[in-house]
């Protein structure tokens, strides 16, 4: 063996470079934790967004916002009505959108409605996979149709519109992928079996895509994943948190405002509220018994015990 490798056989050289790569990046980590986002924010003015999902809830709140930075919006649901009041709502602001409806459970409808806007409109800057559905039964209690229809919509349909939308990115080494997934992705909630499993999915998708962009050389192009808490858009309607100081049901104006801010300085990961970065940390340590136990009198068991939802569960 070289007097110049380890004696795992790595290079001194790419070692010692790993090593100064890994402490300058945490002490970028740290800058960029410190700085008032406001000295951070990038403009996307003039950027072709895709929202999914934005006929109703958080989707129509983040068209909102985008449209009043200046981004030309491409808006998409099967919701056909919902979503061509968002686009009209949008259009007042004085920016240019495009509303299609599509279902995200059919792959085919992805791939066909993702080439219209490739024609219509061109290349998409920033995708934001906001669509969702919530089964809200315990698992024995579940169809099977609606656990495949979950995975169908929370899962594939982000596959499949990064698959269409990702190429024209990675060619100009520009875009943005964002996934809102759900803090039920990072703790498993009783009668939320299909859907904690659904966004337990995309946060790894994301992690993976993030890696596989970054092993690719594309800097240009950002991912973020958004975890957040039960937000109050009628999705969850009869949820009730056990401590609404500590965990509340998020307004969805402020969620909204949080998930812009963390596409604008190129978040990673954001989780909402901050206090259930602790608490992974926390489960992390936790014996697996008392993880149960904590659940239990936090009320993460019994949350979805007079879980009604809208007669349309969908985001």
């Amino acid at each position: 063996m070289s007097g110049a490798d380890t004696e795992c056989g790595i290079p001194l050289v790419d070692l010692m470079r790993g090593l100064i790569l890994f402490i300058y990046y945490w002490l970028e980590g740290i800058a960029l934790a410190i700085i008032p986002a406001s000295f951070q924010r990038k403009s996307v003015a003039g950027e072709k967004v895709l929202i999914t999902g934005a006929g109703s809830g958080l989707g129509r709140l983040l068209s909102h916002r985008f449209a009043k930075l200046g981004c030309e919006l491409v808006l998409w649901d099967v919701n056909k009505e919902g979503n061509e009041q968002t686009a009209a709502q949008v259009k007042r602001l004085g920016v240019k959108v495009q509303a299609y409806e599509v279902d995200l459970s059919k792959r085919e409808d992805v791939y066909k409605v993702a080439d219209m806007v490739k024609k219509d409109i061109g290349d998409i800057d920033i995708l934001i996979n906001n669509a969702g559905i919530v089964t809200g039964k315990k698992f024995m209690d579940s169809p099977d149709s609606l656990i495949q229809k979950t995975m169908a919509v929370n899962t594939l349909a982000p596959f499949w519109t990064v698959k269409a939308f990702l190429p024209a990115m990675l060619r100009r080494n520009h875009g943005h992928v964002v996934t809102i997934a759900s803090a039920a992705g990072l703790f498993g909630v009783t009668g939320l079996a299909d859907y904690c499993a659904s966004k337990c999915a995309v946060i790894g998708f994301d992690d993976s895509l993030r890696d596989e962009l970054a092993y690719l050389g594309k800097d240009g192009i950002i991912t973020t994943v958004v975890c957040p808490f039960y937000i109050n858009t009628g999705m969850f309607d009869g949820v009730k948190s056990k401590f609404p100081l500590l965990l509340p049901i998020m307004d969805p104006d402020w969620v909204a405002n949080k998930i812009v801010d963390g596409v604008l300085c190129n978040q990673r990961m954001l989780i909402l509220p901050r206090i259930l970065y602790f608490l992974l940390f926390i489960k992390s340590i936790l014996p697996v018994k008392c993880a149960a136990i904590a659940n239990k009198y936090l009320g993460a068991s019994s949350a979805m015990d007079e879980f009604k939802g809208r007669s349309v569960k969908c985001e």
